[in-house]
């Protein structure tokens, strides 16, 4: 599997908050952005994962069963600093959505919604309305979407913030599960998570762009 990203611009405003960013990730590869607040990396993340239209660029995967130009988006997951969790309905509910609107990409193995919440170590409550929860557990089971549906390329923007350091550890074997099954890992995050060996792309936002023109 190959995921590559050429020359991806956006957009913040009226301003290119970057330009010309390209790179490629294979199966069991990851990339850590870095950079200081407002440097384009939730940005970038965003563009990856298709919710922001790029100015400019491209992102595409390729590998064995995958159609010629699909797009990475088509093949990843998104776990930003909202939960994207209905507050009323259960967490089963929840997580139940979340496996039938996206399904296994390319046919790959996902787990069942209490295997899941067996993984982020909150089994036997997936009864209780997701707004029953505390944060800590709400972002638990908002961490068990990336597991009830497969999608190679994991889509991470600071997922630990605020989190204590027990699900910090429960984070970690998960990110290290999913590049040891040959998954791609692209993170903006200041704990390790298990990425010590990754790429790293430093994002300067509109200071870079300015040295560009």
């Amino acid at each position: 599997m190959l995921l590559t990203a050429e020359n991806l611009a956006a957009r913040r405003g009226e301003d290119l908050i970057f330009m010309n960013v390209s790179f490629k990730l294979r199966g069991g590869q990851a990339l850590v952005l870095t950079g200081l607040n407002g440097s384009g990396k939730s940005t970038l993340l965003r563009v990856i994962a298709g919710l922001l239209q790029p100015e400019a660029g491209l992102v595409t995967i390729a590998g064995e069963g995958i159609e010629k130009d699909t797009l990475g988006r088509e093949a990843s997951h998104y776990l930003g600093h909202k939960n994207a969790m209905k507050q009323e309905l259960t967490v089963f509910e929840n997580l139940r959505f979340w496996k039938e609107f996206l399904g296994d990409f390319n046919r790959g193995n996902s787990l069942s919604i209490e295997e899941a919440a067996d993984a982020v170590g909150l089994s036997g409550i997936t009864h209780l309305p997701f707004g029953y929860l505390s944060a800590g557990q709400q972002r638990r089971f908002a961490m068990a979407k990336l597991l009830v549906a497969w999608r190679p390329i994991w889509i991470l923007d600071e997922p630990t913030a605020a989190l204590d350091a027990s699900a910090d550890v429960m984070f970690t074997g998960l990110v290290k599960a999913h590049l040891a099954k040959g998954g791609i890992v692209i993170a903006a995050t200041h704990q390790p998570l298990g990425l010590e060996g990754a790429q790293e792309l430093r994002m300067n936002g509109f200071a870079e762009v300015k040295e560009v023109w």
